[in-house]
């Protein structure tokens, strides 16, 4: 079983100049706005304060770098994570907007280190048009992609599997990409980092 042995953060950046230079396999979080993204990775590190976690939406303006340090089968490793902005917020300006989209598809595009891209769903709300937007974006690069529905402790018990096949079903992905997570109850820690980690170990 995987276990995170620490986490760190490494730079802010807002062009592909100040991306870390390291060859270090890299993971990216995209969301919409207050969906639940730094939760999720200070969940996933097992650390309160990694990622600052606010109830502002669009709070996140720039690119954040996190090296998470993991250990697995008698061997230890580093994964990048990097924390995107949140899409889809209405409060800022269409400049501001503009801005952000284009060093969002400037790292998406460019960053040779990216292996997996984490698309982040609220598994209440469901997925937005922003969501499936960012989906068909995603299906056109190299990383792989892996979908997470956050938030799951928000339904009850009996309906959170239903509810993540419906899910699959309406963004037409395979079920198998798919994975339910909750911060809160801290549900889907492992099965992220194990599809993440043999994602990046599969090129």
């Amino acid at each position: 079983m995987l276990r995170v042995l620490d986490a760190s953060f490494v730079t802010t950046a807002t062009k592909a100049g100040q991306w870390p230079r390291e060859p270090v396999p890299e993971v990216a979080f995209v969301g919409r706005s207050n969906v639940g993204k730094s939760s999720m990775i200070n969940t996933l590190t097992n650390r309160k304060q990694l990622v600052r976690v606010s109830n502002t939406p669009g709070r996140t303006r720039t690119l954040n770098f996190f090296d998470a340090t993991l250990e697995g089968q008698a061997k230890k490793r580093t994964v990048r994570l990097c924390d995107l902005p949140g899409y889809g917020f209405a409060k800022v300006s269409k400049d501001e907007r503009t801005q952000w989209q284009a060093m969002i598809s400037e790292y998406l595009e460019g960053r040779h280190t990216l292996r997996v891209v984490v698309s982040i769903i609220d598994a209440e709300v469901g997925p937005t048009s922003d969501d499936v937007a960012m989906l068909d974006l995603l299906q056109t690069m190299p990383p792989r992609i892996l979908v997470v529905a956050t938030k799951l402790d928000r339904l009850p018990k009996a309906k959170r599997i239903p509810k993540l096949h419906a899910l699959a079903d309406q963004l037409e992905v395979p079920k198998d990409v798919l994975v339910g997570f909750s911060a809160t109850e801290r549900l889907g820690v492992h099965d992220v980092w194990a599809r993440l980690v043999a994602a990046i170990d599969a090129g």
